[in-house]
């Protein structure tokens, strides 16, 4: 398992931080020394670099911290301020140079003194360089941190700087007295071109522009979910690392609450697969498909009007469409009342399916939701247990066992399991298992409600 991703930041800047500093100090001490305006000006280069990733260290400290009330984003954007505040400093530099260059290039300033240990020096420089500028970039892409990116272009910068000074220094030493004011042109030129190309990065993640080919890679992942119809729209933005998404997804209307929560939890997990350090804010609109069924549509209707049904039956006479619902209502309501939502549910439909359709509602007193019971006495189950043995006998039903039978306020309700034929279809059983039940409470009138569960032999 590796290590946080706010450790490996922090670890890489600050032992960048040593390492700028020495290698700054030292072609400091040599540019003056030998009277070199490229070596100095690399110097001051690496110079603002020890401040630029003082500075890195310092952010990336506080930029994994955790959202909080006052930044509901967290804090990434610290990471593209400070790579503007550094490309400032960068772009100051590189004027400076500039001037300097231009003035000693006019006024003909001698040719610097030259020995092998600015050299050494320079070629020390360019490998340390290297090898940092490739540890940062391969945290900035592991981190996805701009912080680190920043330092890893300067670093670069530096490595292509102390070539530009050697080479300027090696024109010097062959008597061309402007090599070593070109070299600080060159090295002038470079950090410009680098701060420009760090800068349209840094701007355009502080504009929220979306990181290309993100928004097609979520938007997949999301189509993959099962259960989605289709994405509406996905807005993406970055803030340091973190993808911070936006999505209107399409979920079918007859699904319930708990099952589109379920598609939302996959939808995270599939964008967080995908592009590793994700945030999902999935808004679900529910759409009617192609494939729904009368019957589906009329429980949608139920349901968003906040109503119970059950048995819902749909015929189709010759154009005609004619419907019938058992409606639940609550028990001790009046009539009148009643009636009213039956109403309201009958024109509801015939607004969905047109003014010809027939609708007709049967009126229930709603179950209530926990029902008072105990269990009945061993004797009165095993009274039940015969009698419902004996309307089995010789019939399509067979094996009656695990009766329950249960005293309510309402009255006895009874369960058992049975067993039937395996070929047998699910009509059949219905009609022997309904006669079984039905003589049962002809026999019993104080049996409210019986429950039957019919299974195959071998179940």
């Amino acid at each position: 398992m590796g290590a946080p991703v706010h450790t490996v930041k922090s670890r890489v800047a600050a032992i960048s931080i040593f390492a700028s500093a020495a290698m700054a100090t030292a072609k400091l001490v040599v540019g003056i020394a030998i009277g070199s305006l490229a070596l100095i000006s690399e110097a001051l280069h690496s110079s603002v670099d020890v401040v630029a990733t003082i500075v890195t260290w310092m952010v990336v400290r506080v930029s994994d911290l955790p959202a909080d009330k006052e930044h509901h984003y967290g804090h990434g954007k610290l990471e593209s301020l400070s790579a503007l505040g550094i490309i400032a400093m960068l772009y100051v530099l590189a004027g400076g140079i500039l001037v300097e260059s231009y003035s000693r290039l006019h006024e003909g300033a001698p040719p610097p003194t030259l020995s092998a240990i600015p050299f050494i020096v320079l070629l020390v420089d360019i490998a340390v360089n290297f090898w940092r500028a490739r540890a940062l970039h391969r945290a900035a892409h592991d981190t996805k941190s701009q912080a680190l990116a920043a330092d890893a272009l300067h670093f670069g910068s530096d490595v292509l700087g102390s070539l530009a000074v050697i080479i300027g220094l090696a024109l010097s030493g062959w008597g061309y007295a402007w090599g070593d004011a070109a070299a600080a042109v060159g090295v002038a030129v470079m950090i410009a071109m680098l701060g420009l190309r760090l800068a349209r990065s840094t701007v355009e993640t502080l504009l929220d522009r979306a990181p290309e080919g993100v928004m097609e890679q979520a938007t997949a992942a999301i189509r993959a979910v099962p259960g989605v119809v289709d994405v509406e729209r996905l807005r993406v933005r970055m803030v340091g690392s973190t993808h911070f998404i936006d999505a209107i997804v399409q979920v079918p209307r007859t699904y319930p609450i708990d099952r589109i929560e379920e598609i939302k939890r996959k939808a995270q997990d599939a964008v967080a697969k995908t592009l590793d350090d994700a945030d999902l804010t999935f808004t679900a609109v529910p759409v009617a498909r192609d494939n729904e069924s009368v019957r589906e549509r009329i429980m949608v209707i139920a349901r968003n009007s906040g109503l119970a049904v059950h048995h819902v039956t749909v015929h189709d006479l010759g154009g005609k469409l004619t419907v019938s619902i058992d409606l639940e209502v609550d028990g001790d309501m009046a009539l009148t009342a009643a009636h009213d939502i039956a109403q309201g549910l009958e024109r509801n439909i015939r607004d969905e399916f047109g003014e010809d359709v027939e609708v007709d509602t049967h009126i229930e007193p709603l179950e209530p939701e926990l029902p008072l019971g105990t269990d009945a006495a061993p004797d009165r189950v095993e009274t039940i247990r015969l009698a419902l043995s004996g309307f089995a006998a010789d019939g399509a039903i067979h094996d009656i066992h695990s009766v329950r039978v249960r005293d309510t306020v309402a009255g006895e309700i009874v369960n058992f399991h049975c067993r039937a034929a395996p070929s047998m279809s699910v009509i059949k059983v219905h009609e022997n298992v309904d006669a079984i039940e039905r003589a049962l409470r002809r026999a019993f009138p104080t049996v409210k409600r019986v429950i039957s569960h019919a299974e195959p032999p071998d179940a």
